[in-house]
């Protein structure tokens, strides 16, 4: 089944807690996280503390996204803290596939992620390890970028890819997801859409999550 996984990110973190409660009341069953160090991407984000002050908060899954330099030393930290999967970027990773049996071995779902320019065949010996991918659609590093619309192909290359191999392999994407590119999104092959400022930046977050959730379930049965 699609998700709609909103994205900590755009929310207003004076009120994080009760903008968690918004789209939780909404449906939200899984919450994005976006780690960001300064030097991998050009922003510094949240740390731990911040993602264990979350944890107190939702039962909701916490899908932490490491745009780090060094997810190898950081990607334990995180569960700890109380992650329940971490995706770890290919193009920082210099032996991705003991990256991402390490992260099994800590006890979180093990995700992979590609930026805009990277190819899907970068892929191709790790996607038997890997429990997720991440197919970024905006080049990472700041929230409220516009889509980039040959992203879809790289989820439709995926989504072949993940056939022929018969590999329960949920795809996420991330950036730019408006209510308008969610049915184009749903239709090439997304499970878990990411999205922030879509619904934080709405009067009401849990209705225009209740909205987006809606929207992906009728695309899901004309999917191409």
């Amino acid at each position: 089944m699609v998700q709609i996984v909103p994205s900590i990110l755009a929310a207003d973190f004076a009120r994080l807690a009760e903008q968690i409660e918004n789209v939780e009341r909404g449906g939200a069953t899984m919450l994005h996280l976006d780690v960001m160090d300064g030097h991998f991407v050009p922003n510094f984000t949240i740390g731990p503390p911040v993602v264990e002050s979350i944890r107190k908060v939702t039962r909701a899954r916490l899908d932490v996204h490491l745009m780090i330099e060094d997810p190898d030393y950081y990607a334990p930290i995180f569960i700890q803290a109380g992650a329940d999967q971490v995706s770890v970027h290919q193009e920082v990773c210099r032996n991705l596939d003991r990256t991402l049996r390490m992260i099994r071995n800590e006890g979180a779902l093990a995700g992979v992620v590609i930026n805009p320019a990277t190819p899907v065949a970068a892929l191709e010996e790790v996607l038997d390890v890997a429990d997720y991918v991440l197919i970024m659609s905006v080049n990472p590093g700041f929230g409220g970028q516009h889509f980039l619309p040959r992203s879809l192909e790289k989820v439709r290359q995926l989504d072949r890819e993940r056939q022929q191999r018969r590999l329960q392999l949920p795809i996420e994407i991330d950036g730019g997801i408006t209510l308008e590119n969610l049915p184009d999104v749903v239709r090439a092959g997304c499970d878990w859409i990411v999205t922030g400022s879509s619904l934080f930046h709405t009067p009401d977050p849990a209705a225009a999550f209740s909205q987006m959730r809606q929207t992906a379930q009728e695309a899901t049965a004309v999917r191409v």
